[in-house]
């Protein structure tokens, strides 16, 4: 399949375009800053574009202010008090400050840093960042065995990454899945909804009907943990 590329500002809102051989538009509006993007026809010109995204203008506002007005973290200092997501529950952190190695341990609904006292506060968040991670090393491995039957296909490399712009990314040609870090922090369900979401990539590259069919049938609720993710709180490095 043929791809070319435009950009188009329309009304102060910028329009990622990629002209494809498919017989609809379609116009995407993307966590976590509202990006949008058009898949259109190789037939349509840019005047055309212009004017089906003018004619869904109020459409494509609505959905960015919604993504916008979700919960933002502020950076966080990490000092006792302050609150951090795990897997999508709120906990509140609790700073040990003594000698050896520094770890974080689950307590109740307390999430434990133990650090020693001299520790900065970029330190920190390294080492929270790290655990982040390591959560996700843990979690991911079963879910993708799991799909991998459900889908008859393997996933053969997959990587942890910190995106600004993704929750999740596929080369159907090396059929390498990367996951953004962040995931860490919400809901299982939205974790197995974006490793099922980059899987189905594997049979099909475009966002269209054919694609929709298939996480209609092998995860039918994919919309509600879509509306979920992208309703949980977002870091505020998200948002530079």
């Amino acid at each position: 399949m043929s791809t070319a590329n435009a950009y188009l500002t329309i009304r102060g809102i910028d329009i990622d375009v990629i002209y494809k051989d498919i017989k609809n538009l379609h116009i995407g509006v993307y966590p976590p800053l509202g990006r949008v993007r058009v898949a259109a026809p190789q037939r349509l010109d840019d005047d055309q574009v212009r004017l089906a995204v003018i004619q869904r203008l109020s459409w494509i506002k609505r959905q960015r202010d919604k993504l916008r007005s979700v919960e933002r973290q502020s950076k966080r200092e990490m000092v006792t008090g302050e609150s951090h997501y795990v897997w999508g529950v709120r906990r509140r952190l609790k700073v040990v400050e003594r000698p050896g190695r520094a770890h974080f341990e689950i307590d109740g609904e307390r999430l434990v840093l133990y650090v020693p006292a001299d520790t900065s506060a970029e330190k920190r968040r390294d080492y929270l960042d790290k655990w982040y991670r390591d959560q996700l090393r843990r979690a991911i491995p079963e879910l993708i065995t799991r799909w991998e039957r459900a889908l008859n296909t393997t996933v053969p490399k997959w990587t942890i990454r910190r995106m600004k712009t993704k929750w999740g990314s596929c080369n159907r040609e090396s059929r390498h899945i990367w996951f953004n870090a962040e995931l860490a922090k919400k809901h299982p369900d939205c974790l197995e909804y974006i490793v099922v979401h980059e899987m189905t990539h594997y049979f099909e590259r475009n966002h269209g009907e054919r694609f929709t069919s298939l996480m209609d049938k092998y995860l039918p609720d994919w919309r509600s943990r879509r509306d979920q993710l992208n309703r949980a709180p977002l870091a505020e490095e998200l948002w530079a």
